[in-house]
């Protein structure tokens, strides 16, 4: 009978990393918060600091794109609009009825996530292209109708005079405060999506971006956890865009263009979908990168389109996604390729 010797592939350097911080995950995240948390404390650029917030807002932004994209396999493009909706509510309740940040931010997200209820209800049965292409003229609506609606949202001139957060008598409206208050809300949404993932309803959504047949076929309910999903995204990213309004303390709808949406996917394909980790090191690099590439104005979006184009063929799951992610689709099936040539191999030496 003839044998085999399996050889074991070597690990990439990508791998050996991810590995590193599974196993030290607790330790390194306690090091990466007290560097993030003294960083107002070293730098006195205010400008530093801005860029600072900005890439913790996307954060917040990216991870509730994430939890549709990468978690539930679902294709949304439609993140600017939610972004939108979320950043209008929390402004127009500030400046027109006076109300605290501690009740516009939690009423941003839900009213975004009631609109997330109302897309995915007739979407269920999309999927892919489809989907994606549904997502991206409602974010677009959404757009057009706060641009035109005059009366009610101040059209092209937007929303002026967004007072800044202040709540149990302390004012956020220094950069040093408002970051600290951005990172804590950072670190509250990082800590509920984990503790949504590794529950019963994470696992499912998870089932269903695996096999959504196999999903079903387990007692998984595609419509009721496929809306489940779009509307705990939608949620964070309303949160996502109430921090924009208070941040820039002034609005308008050329500010959720198209190309924010792009510019958020973006953060979540180099970063690694269907992670925790990868939303932030795609804010942190996206973010670094429009700074840095500021003076070439609307190249910048080139260049961005570039590099996710050069991620989707060399590293499809991105910087932090395993190697055996669903999501690196080549790598997996060059490896069941091999398999399945070893498996034939042997078959055919076992014959006398």
């Amino acid at each position: 009978m003839g044998t085999t010797n399996v050889s074991t592939a070597a690990v990439s350097p990508f791998e050996k990393l991810r590995l590193f911080t599974q196993k030290y995950k607790k330790w390194l995240l306690l090091a990466l918060f007290v560097v993030v948390a003294i960083i107002p404390l070293v730098y006195d650029d205010v400008y530093y600091k801005n860029i600072m917030v900005k890439i913790l807002m996307y954060v917040i932004i990216a991870s509730s794109l994430n939890m549709i994209n990468g978690y539930s396999g679902q294709f949304n493009l439609g993140q600017a609009g939610f972004l939108c909706i979320g950043a209008y509510t929390a402004s127009l309740l500030a400046t027109r009825l006076g109300w605290n940040f501690l009740v516009t931010m939690p009423l941003a997200g839900i009213v975004t996530m009631i609109f997330g209820y109302l897309v995915s209800k007739p979407t269920l049965r999309l999927s892919g292209i489809y989907l994606s292409i549904v997502t991206l003229g409602f974010s677009e609506i959404v757009r057009l109708v706060v641009y035109n609606w005059t009366d009610f949202t101040g059209g092209p001139l937007g929303v002026k005079g967004i007072p800044a957060p202040e709540f149990f008598g302390i004012s956020f409206k220094e950069t040093d405060a408002f970051y600290y208050l951005v990172l804590v809300l950072v670190v509250i949404t990082l800590f509920v999506m984990h503790r949504v993932l590794n529950s019963r309803v994470g696992r499912a959504w998870m089932s269903i971006r695996e096999d959504q047949l196999a999903a079903s076929s387990l007692g998984v309910e595609l419509r009721k956890y496929k809306s489940q999903n779009f509307m705990f995204g939608a949620f964070f990213a309303g949160i996502g865009g109430c921090l924009f309004a208070y941040f820039y303390r002034y609005i308008d709808a050329n500010m959720f263009l198209l190309d924010e949406g792009f510019n958020v996917i973006s953060m979540v394909v180099i970063g690694g979908q269907g992670t925790l980790v990868g939303p932030v090191l795609g804010a942190v690099i996206v973010n670094t990168l429009t700074e840095a590439l500021r003076s070439l104005d609307q190249f910048r979006m080139v260049i961005y389109a570039a590099l996710i184009i050069f991620m989707m063929w060399w590293r499809p799951q991105g910087l932090a996604g395993a190697s055996n992610s669903i999501l690196a689709g080549g790598k997996l099936r060059r490896k069941g390729k091999a398999a399945d040539e070893e498996e034939s191999d042997e078959e055919g030496g076992s014959i006398t």
